[in-house]
């Protein structure tokens, strides 16, 4: 009766939880069912001799107190080695909590020279009572190609100025050696390149051995003008008969983008020595995020007082405009010519600068005065060449 249950309960698909870690899970008895079991989702499988292959199990306690049960291994062919994992390490015992399960993986290594044909292992773990669950594994010289792809991280965020960088890893799981070709489809106007796992070298190929895996990186470079959103990129590495595949995400923020002018797009002006001048400005966010916290600075020749009003400036939504002035003042000494000042725009990360040129001219005031000296001078040497003259 026993076999028939366990049977039956092999026959269904179980999350295993997480691979390898030994975690547990909630899982609420089947109604009647009570004991322990072992359970695997794939208690056949076919491996290559000379490989090695992991096996993933679980040890699950149905409405049963937690229990101390003793693990092994039975039916171990000579030459082959095989060990329960949990945890990553090798165990010899598990106790599973009352309708919960601990994770196991059975790692074989079977020799080069090993016979063709099917070998039963039998798992068994032994307390108050005992459980087993065969593990039939089949020799086969020629496995089907087969290839993995996965992303260490297959989401990513970033701004469009970000070069974005997947770390992948391909696993060739064929029983023989393959040459992989990759490639990368992004959305229109994306730069993507493949290059080695610890290199700046670009690749489109790559060899990996039987049973080996490989590791490349992938950069996403998007257009500087992308909107905010999310990206899909998928990627699909070839080899022979085989394609596997993988899906990954650029998640892009917006950002904000200024540029600052004049009034009309004009970058000049005029002052006058000595007087305040003032030059309308222009900030505009050509981006794709509010700009925050902006705030208005510039660079004056020497001696020249240079103010903003405002100062700073409320959020530019993207694609809208804002006003504000500029007030220089050359001084009063200044020699009329064409000086350059520079105007910026700060929001946060985002800086927009241009260099607007400033004709000074010398007050109007001064040349009257200047010119009734140099009038006043002329009477004076023209009285003394009368005066003196006659003489």
């Amino acid at each position: 009766m026993r076999r028939c249950v366990l049977a039956l309960l092999c026959a269904v698909t179980f999350v295993l939880g997480v691979e390898g870690h030994g975690l547990t899970a909630q899982e609420a008895a089947p109604p009647g069912i009570k004991g322990f079991f072992l359970l695997s989702d794939y208690p056949a499988v076919t491996v290559r001799p000379g490989a090695a292959t992991t096996i993933n199990m679980r040890l699950q306690n149905y409405a049963l107190p937690p229990e101390r049960l003793t693990l092994s291994v039975n039916g171990v062919p000579s030459g082959w080695t095989a060990t329960l994992l949990g945890g990553g390490q090798p165990i010899a015992a598990a106790m599973p909590l009352t309708n919960q399960s601990v994770s196991l993986q059975l790692r074989l290594d079977v020799p080069a020279n090993a016979e063709i044909g099917t070998q039963t292992l039998t798992v068994a773990a032994a307390g108050s009572q005992t459980v087993s669950l065969p593990i039939a594994i089949t020799l086969a010289k020629d496995l089907p190609a087969k290839l993995t792809v996965e992303a260490q991280l297959p989401s990513l965020r970033g701004t469009p100025k970000s070069s974005f960088e997947f770390q992948l890893n391909i696993k060739n799981d064929s029983g023989r050696n393959l040459v992989t070709s990759f490639a990368a489809q992004a959305p229109p106007n994306y730069e993507t390149t493949f290059t080695e796992q610890y290199g700046s070298q670009e690749i489109s190929s790559l060899p990996i051995e039987a049973g080996q895996s490989k590791g490349i990186k992938l950069r996403v470079r998007p257009p500087s003008s992308v909107g905010a959103g999310n990206y899909p990129v998928k990627v699909t590495v070839k080899a022979e008969d085989t394609t596997a595949e993988t899906s990954l995400t650029l998640e892009i923020v917006g950002q904000p983008r200024l540029t600052i002018t004049g009034q009309d797009g004009r970058l000049n002006g005029t002052a006058v020595a000595g007087k305040e001048s003032v030059i309308q400005l222009t900030i505009t966010n050509t981006g794709t995020a509010p700009a925050e916290d902006i705030e208005l600075s510039g660079t004056a020749p020497s001696g020249w007082k240079l103010n903003f009003e405002p100062k700073t400036l409320d959020p530019i939504p993207p694609g809208q405009n804002k006003d504000a002035q500029a007030r220089i003042t050359p001084p009063d000494k200044a020699v009329a010519g064409d000086y350059v000042t520079t105007m910026r725009a700060t929001s946060r990360a985002e800086t927009a600068s241009s260099d607007f040129r400033i004709a000074v001219t010398t007050s109007t005031l001064w040349g009257i005065v200047g010119a009734g000296i140099i009038a006043a001078a002329l009477l004076v040497m023209v009285g003394m060449v009368m005066r003196y003259g006659r003489r």
